[in-house]
């Protein structure tokens, strides 16, 4: 279980509104994220990674507190939109680097490596560099980088939203699969609400630095009474 408490993040101008989030994660579960730009759901992903720091609260995986822990050393990978792979180097070595950047991996960390390309469909492209794969497969040995670091908490930071809705959707279920495969849990941030329909039992809508609610993902999408998120939705 990832446990969010009272966390709050304050910007350095005064006056300016800080946020603050309450959030429970199961493992083997995905939640989805949604809300307007600007609500605070990449601040919320940064403060649990640790590339912000918090002003109070607490991050807790399985009762323990990370949320003093040193980014590097905080079980969570994540993947954003643009894939961050190194174009000079090949997909194995971008895959291997997630386990250690000096590449002294182990002949089992070399079997993870191979494992994860398996599962993931890229068998055989291991000697090709970033620009000569598709945009799907970029993200799909981005998603490997996360997935050998072995950690037990992944976030998706609009992770596939320069894919088509067929590629998005099989992206999704991937991370399901692997998520319950490897007993991890993950946080899914999007705007397309057909991407939480397809990826999470549960989605939290982020408004002005808050959680605003979270309820059945169908439910909050498709008969939700809050203004706020009529509003965000729309037609959609």
């Amino acid at each position: 279980m990832l446990e969010i408490e009272g966390l709050e993040f304050r910007y350095g101008e005064r006056g300016l509104p800080g946020m603050c989030f309450d959030l429970e994660v199961a493992a083997g579960e995905v939640l989805s994220l949604i809300g307007p730009s600007g609500s605070g759901k990449s601040t919320l992903l940064n403060l649990i990674a640790g590339f912000l720091e918090p002003a109070a609260g607490q991050i807790r995986l399985d009762g323990v507190a990370i949320e003093t822990l040193p980014a590097a050393q905080r079980p969570v990978s994540i993947v954003f939109q643009q894939h961050n792979l190194f174009p000079h180097l090949d997909l194995y070595t971008n895959v291997a680097l997630g386990i250690d950047p000096s590449l002294r991996l182990t002949p089992t960390q070399v079997s993870s490596i191979t494992d994860a390309l398996e599962r993931l469909g890229l068998s055989g492209l291991q000697q090709r560099k970033p620009g000569a794969l598709s945009g799907g497969q970029r993200q799909r040995v981005a998603l490997a980088r996360a997935l050998v670091r072995r950690r037990k908490i992944l976030l998706l930071d609009e992770a596939f939203a320069a894919l088509g809705p067929a590629q998005r959707a099989e992206m999704i279920g991937l991370v399901k699969s692997l998520v319950r495969e490897n007993d991890m849990m993950a946080l899914l941030v999007s705007h397309q609400p057909r991407d939480a329909l397809i990826a999470s039992a549960r989605t939290a809508f982020v408004c002005e630095g808050r959680i605003e609610t979270l309820q059945p993902t169908a439910e909050l999408l498709e008969a939700s009474v809050l203004p706020a998120v009529r509003e965000y939705l729309g037609s959609a």
